[in-house]
Parts: structure tokens; sequence; C-alpha cells
């Protein structure tokens, strides 16, 4: 085996080498940044769906503390609508 390796030329080893140093390098990087941008991914899911969690949570506590009346009348409905929305809304809210 090692006689095989010996009519190799020099530069030829080296290249070789070189290569593949290159390309456990390159798999290496590759990898890291596809798992950093995944971690990157998950962390901006996760702060978007808190943000979106909040706005709900101001949202409820708008509606919640409104009357019925108030809240018929932010949709800009008519008057006859308006009186049938806020028929439904203290439908809704008398039962448990």
């Amino acid at each position: 085996m090692m006689a095989l390796l010996a009519l190799i030329p020099n530069w030829v080893k080296f290249a070789a080498g070189a290569a593949l140093g290159a390309f456990l390098i390159a798999s290496a990087s590759i990898y890291y940044g596809k798992h950093e941008g995944a971690q990157q991914a998950a962390v901006s899911a996760l702060e978007t769906s808190v943000k979106v969690l909040r706005k709900r949570k101001e949202i409820d506590g708008t509606v919640s503390s409104s009357d019925a009346a108030t809240l018929c009348s932010s949709f800009g409905l008519s008057s006859d609508d308006q009186a049938e929305c806020v028929r439904r809304v203290l439908e809704t809210n008398a039962e448990p």
C-alpha cells in the first residue's frame, strides 16, 4: 500500500488534502449556518406570537369593558342594524 502512495506525486497528495480539508470546513459551516437560521426563525416566530397574544388580550379587555351600544356603534352599522347588534350582544352575554 505504501508503495502505491510513493508513486503519487507530492503535489497531488497536497492538493487532495487541501480539497478534503476545504470540504470538511465548508460542510461544518453550512450545518452551523442552517442550525443558527432555524434557531433565529423559531425565536422570531415566538416573539410574533407573543405580540399577537398581547394585542388580542388588549382587544378582549376593550371589548369586555365596553357596553353593547358602544361596541355596536363602533362597527358603523345603520340604526336598525345597531339595535339588532345590541340585542345579540346582550343575548350572548346573558349565556353562561
